[in-house]
């Protein structure tokens, strides 16, 4: 049975969130555009003719007024880490659907340990529905379904546009941890730059590195696969700092250090325009192997990070308001079907090359 209750954005004035606000909108949708900042989400929401709703994640009351009456809610509003709690124990205590746009690891690990009380409150807990983690996800879950007996999977991107600040910070936030990568169906802990390899994503080798991606998290979900890892192009020159940055995770895990990184991020980083958007594609490079040492492995192209993330999160949300699922966590393949990728924008199957 259809879900008609309105839908409600968080966030919607960051860059990723307002990049969805006006998509939305471009397709007849009125979502509820929701953030702590008056001004912006009162501005954008006189703009984009839409209700609006402002509350901070630290107002419960306030919070759970707010999702009275509505179906779902779009979390982008990251760090992930920092706001996905109160984000979820929202939904959970107002049995309204949870979606995110995250890539961190322990937004998705906290998600699985709430599984029973998801289904209790009758709801879908569905972190990652952008890049970070659709395309990913959904190969994982294909090349599960080509080589049943795989013991192990790698994954790679590259993407090769700037990223947004949010995402800088995001990054900041998990640098004192280190990289992380599933062995034997546990989550650990390595070294920055601890692991590099040689990938051709169908344009060539390119040097790749391993990363605390949140696959280390879904794909075991997805696919049941118990060594898994997550890497992106990057140059000798990346690495180099990365293994640098060894020395000093320590001091990345600081509060004061964090917050002097965040602060360079909102005087430096500029995210990709319209045009960079257009014109960057994303490469995807994942790879199976069993216990025989057989491998099988594809390579897709999608549209940029930012525009897959757009696309994705709408259709999962509006899918499951006008699909219902059975309630509890899930990634975006378990809800989707390993063939959703093929169906967002730029998508296309790529070759190894000559």
């Amino acid at each position: 049975m259809t879900d008609s209750r309105p839908w409600l954005l968080y966030g919607a004035t960051g860059y990723t969130g307002e990049l969805i606000a006006r998509e939305a909108v471009r397709r007849g949708m009125r979502p509820i555009l929701a953030g702590r900042s008056k001004a912006k989400v009162e501005q954008l929401a006189t703009e984009l003719e839409c209700p609006s709703a402002v509350f901070s994640l630290d107002d419960h009351t306030t919070m759970l007024s707010s999702m009275q009456g509505i179906g779902a809610v779009l979390h982008c509003a990251g760090p992930f880490s920092a706001t996905a709690r109160s984000m979820m124990q929202a939904c959970l205590a107002s049995h309204v659907h949870y979606f995110d746009i995250t890539g961190e690891i322990d937004v998705f690990e906290l998600a699985h340990s709430v599984h029973e009380k998801a289904q209790r409150s009758g709801i879908v807990l569905c972190p990652g529905v952008g890049f970070d983690v659709v395309p990913t996800d959904c190969v994982a879950l294909k090349l599960k379904e080509a080589m049943p007996d795989a013991t192990h999977l790698t994954l790679a991107f590259d993407a090769g546009a700037g990223v947004s600040k949010g995402t800088a910070k995001t990054a900041v936030e998990a640098a004192g941890d280190g990289s992380k990568a599933r062995r034997d169906g546990r989550i650990v802990s390595e070294p920055l730059a601890s692991q590099t390899r040689s990938i051709d994503f169908g344009h060539g080798e390119k040097l790749a590195v391993g990363i605390p991606w949140g696959d280390v998290s879904t794909a075991f979900y997805s696919t049941g696969i118990p060594n898994i890892d997550v890497l992106t192009a990057t140059t000798p020159q990346r690495i180099a700092s990365m293994r640098r940055a060894n020395s000093l995770r320590p001091l990345l895990r600081q509060r004061w250090f964090k917050a002097l990184l965040k602060y360079r991020i909102d005087l430096r980083v500029t995210p990709p325009d319209a045009a960079q958007r257009s014109n960057t594609p994303s490469f995807i490079f994942a790879e199976v192997r069993n216990a025989a040492g057989q491998t099988f492995a594809v390579r897709f192209r999608t549209a940029n990070g930012y525009a897959l993330t757009v696309a994705s999160a709408l259709a999962i949300v509006t899918d499951v308001l006008h699909r219902p699922r059975a309630p509890g966590f899930a990634t975006p393949s378990m809800l989707m079907g390993s063939d959703f990728v093929t169906a967002l924008p730029g998508f296309a199957e790529v070759h190894a090359a000559s």
